[in-house]
């Protein structure tokens, strides 16, 4: 609750006097200067060229996954008819070891398939750490250029001037630094 309070205290000082306001310290962010700026984080990820390119891999992954998945499952659907046609022909004590078998293996295959998607998804989050790492340096030179000294994620904010939201500007510029990430960005200074 104190730091609801504490932000919405903050409010009327992003909606001074416009005189007052350009004596204030802090960032012009379409006309308001507030040393407070917000993103929307997962508009960062998924708009850059940057973020683009890894969830396109991670795309290209999943698909491969669930194509290698339907393939197994075809294959073991026919395994099985074959099975249960080759049933009728034997006694229970000669199907029995059969019918373990393939149980066996279809356990198998889906612990071996559960631990590529696990995989997947470590992957994913990795990504989008590894992307957040690259573009702090990015988003912290920005600041500096707007003359802001606190990025807050949007969704934790109750109430906001939309002039304060930087997320375009953000995108544009990890986009001019970082590009897709094919090619390694000249290291950014650290804040």
């Amino acid at each position: 609750m104190g730091a609801v309070v504490s932000i919405l205290s903050t409010l009327p000082a992003l909606a001074q006097e416009p005189a007052a306001a350009a004596a204030a310290p802090g960032a012009a962010l379409a006309g308001v200067h507030s040393q407070i700026a917000v993103i929307e984080q997962d508009q960062l990820y998924m708009r850059t060229r940057y973020g683009q390119a890894m969830q396109a891999r991670s795309d290209a992954a999943r698909r491969a996954l669930q194509a290698e998945n339907q393939k197994l499952e075809a294959a073991l659907e026919a395994e099985e008819r074959d099975l249960t046609n080759r049933r009728a022909a034997m006694t229970p004590e000669e199907f029995r070891p059969l019918s373990e078998d393939f149980n066996e293996k279809v356990k198998g295959i889906r612990a071996a398939q559960d631990t590529k998607a696990r995989s997947l998804t470590t992957q994913m989050e990795e990504d989008r750490g590894r992307f957040r790492e690259v573009a702090g340096p990015v988003l912290a030179e920005l600041l500096r250029e707007l003359g802001a000294v606190v990025l807050i994620d949007k969704s934790t904010v109750v109430l906001s001037l939309d002039a304060i939201d930087i997320t375009d500007r953000a995108i544009a510029k990890i986009d001019a630094v970082l590009g897709d990430g094919a090619t390694p960005a000249a290291p950014t200074p650290k804040p």
